[in-house]
């Protein structure tokens, strides 16, 4: 027998409480497709995604608990693995796939596509669950995400009164972002009100889900915004006073205006170098890292650590691997028709290979630091898989390396997501057996919603464009660019590289990438997001932590949600409208 556990609700239960049920299975699906939408979006704009377990969770309790009136922390535990793994790709897709469709290359086979990240993302849970127990039991990595996700489980009244919060910050963030797109007011020209120079770009985004994400971040966003702020209130007044800028003559020639000029001829390439050498940089810092983790994995095998009751059986584990390491070939090989079996097959193993390793590396990172260097990761992998297609023609290169590409980011992302859900079940009594198979029920749906969704955003918006500059995605398109063409501003993106590198090695986690981020985003977005950096830092001062963390990030979460939702539901609206006038 087992009581409620709230303190309040003393009703005597009989059994095991709920936990893998068709309603914590539904409730899932239908909070990671609201969840994986919203943070899809909102890493199209700001090129980073916020991991979901937290937000599933809150929202969670508001559905399980709130309306449905079901008491089961570890059934919540479920609801809120299911969604996290479904928004697994807002980061797997959204680092990778918007590079074709940046470079024009909106012809591949999105079935194709779709299959290929399904298949990375069993890859990616398949490897990572016999680390589980060595990982958590016994090297008892902290993995602070999980941590908090765990804290959310254990404060059933909290995690009610979040969800109320959290549902008056998508209210109001969707409210705003309605008006936004019905007036068409998505920018504030302040700086030209107050007699700003145009070199310093005083145009302020529209936008309350940058502000969400930014208070969410809190300290860690600063990093972000010295970058913005060093480009455009620094180093371009100091370009004007040495007369180093165009005249407006010249502009008018180029078809510019001055922050554009800025922006795409000077700052944006320096920041694609410094988030290329950030992220390499913080892959060979992580060697310690990794290290250790081939340790894990011997000693793993060592003690049978997988083998237990608790876990997946092995063999349906090697099941799985097979499964997906065979659709993975058959990704490659029909990806283009100049492949080739032995080029796709070589292909699909490299591919396979680098999900075992990145998984495991990222997850140790993750685990220890919070932080992960995926980005990096992603770039190396398409990199690699772009030398073996080379000579197909670069078109068929493309396609075929960013194709077995997603399916590796798509993969690190379910691992480090995995895991960190895993820590949250270790720390509310969950059964690791279930928590892994509602991680691989959830992983199909995030890869259909986002290839979609990619679909859908770019013939309303354009990616890479002033509205989604998806700026991993470009990053991406231009390294490849820049490997089959070899025209690309070298210098810029080799002082770029080595002061992202130089950042990197200051010991603040992804700091070279954050800071190469200002520098590549239009200053509008870099503007906003200082509110929600302020907003955060005055709450901790005033209020507290504890205030932040259990009244200011629901709401901010919320201001995600609802702008994502909007933002997606106009894109929906501006396609039909354009069907019928067409």
């Amino acid at each position: 027998m087992a009581t409620s556990g709230d303190g309040g609700d003393r009703t005597i239960r009989r059994g095991p409480y709920p936990e893998l049920t068709l309603t914590a299975l539904l409730v899932g699906y239908a909070l990671g497709v609201l969840i994986t939408i919203s943070m899809g979006y909102a890493c199209l704009i700001l090129g980073f995604s916020h991991e979901g377990s937290e937000l599933a969770a809150i929202l969670g309790f508001g559905v399980l608990r709130g309306i449905l009136r079901r008491n089961s922390i570890i059934e919540n535990n479920i609801s809120q693995t299911v969604a996290s793994s479904v928004n697994g790709a807002s980061a797997g897709v959204m680092f990778s796939v918007p590079a074709l469709f940046i470079m024009g290359e909106t012809d591949f086979n999105p079935y194709l596509m779709v299959f290929s990240c399904i298949a990375g993302g069993i890859l990616g849970i398949a490897f990572i669950i016999p680390l589980r127990k060595q990982m958590i039991d016994f090297e008892r990595l902290t993995y602070p995400g999980g941590v908090a996700v765990a804290t959310v489980l254990k404060s059933p009244g909290a995690g009610v009164h979040k969800a109320i919060l959290l549902m008056i910050g998508v209210a109001l963030s969707g409210t705003v972002s309605f008006i936004s797109h019905l007036t068409g007011f998505e920018n504030w020209a302040l700086g030209q009100h107050i007699g700003m120079p145009d070199y310093m770009n005083g145009v302020w985004f529209v936008s309350l889900l940058t502000v969400g994400i930014a208070f969410i971040a809190g300290k860690g966003g600063l990093c972000f915004v010295i970058g913005g702020y060093a480009c455009y209130w620094v180093l371009a007044p100091i370009l004007a006073r040495m007369n180093l800028l165009p005249s407006p003559d010249q502009l008018q020639e180029l078809g510019q205006t001055m922050p554009g000029y800025l922006r795409i001829s000077l700052f944006r390439p320096v920041g694609i170098g410094m988030l290329v050498g950030g992220a390499l940089t913080g892959i060979a810092l992580a060697l310690p890292l990794i290290i250790s983790a081939i340790r894990s994995m011997q000693s793993a095998a060592k003690t049978g650590a997988a083998m237990s009751k608790d876990e997946m059986p092995i063999k349906l584990l090697y099941v799985g691997i097979v499964g997906a390491v065979i659709v993975l070939c058959v990704v490659a090989v029909s990806s283009v028709e100049q492949m080739g079996i032995v080029r796709g097959v070589i292909m699909a193993v490299l591919g396979t290979i680098w999900i075992w390793m990145a998984g495991v590396i990222l997850s140790e990172c993750i685990g220890r630091t919070n932080w992960s260097p995926m980005s990096g990761m992603t770039l190396i992998a398409v990199t690699i898989l772009i030398v073996i297609t080379k000579g197909l023609g670069d078109k068929s290169a493309i396609i075929s390396s960013v194709m077995v590409g997603a399916a590796t980011c798509m993969a690190m992302s379910q691992a480090c997501d995995l895991m960190l859900d895993l820590k949250t079940g270790y720390l509310v009594g969950a059964i690791p057996k279930r928590q892994q198979m509602g991680q691989f029920l959830g992983t199909w749906l995030g890869p259909v919603l986002m290839i979609g969704l990619l679909f859908v955003l770019h013939k309303a918006y354009g990616l890479g464009s002033e509205k989604l500059p998806a700026p991993q995605g470009t990053v991406l398109a231009s390294m490849i660019k820049g490997i089959l063409e070899g025209d690309v501003p070298v210098l810029k993106y080799l002082a770029g590289a080595g002061l992202g590198a130089l950042l990197s090695t200051t010991g603040i986690g992804g700091l070279g990438i954050q800071v190469g981020l200002g520098f590549y985003l239009p200053f509008s977005i870099v503007l906003t997001y200082t509110i929600g950096t302020i907003l955060r830092m005055v709450s901790d001062k005033a209020k507290g932590r504890h205030f932040s963390e259990q009244v200011g990030i629901p709401i901010a979460a919320g201001l995600v949600i609802g702008e994502g939702i909007v933002g997606v539901g106009f894109a929906i609206y501006y396609i039909v409208a354009g069907m019928r006038g067409g």
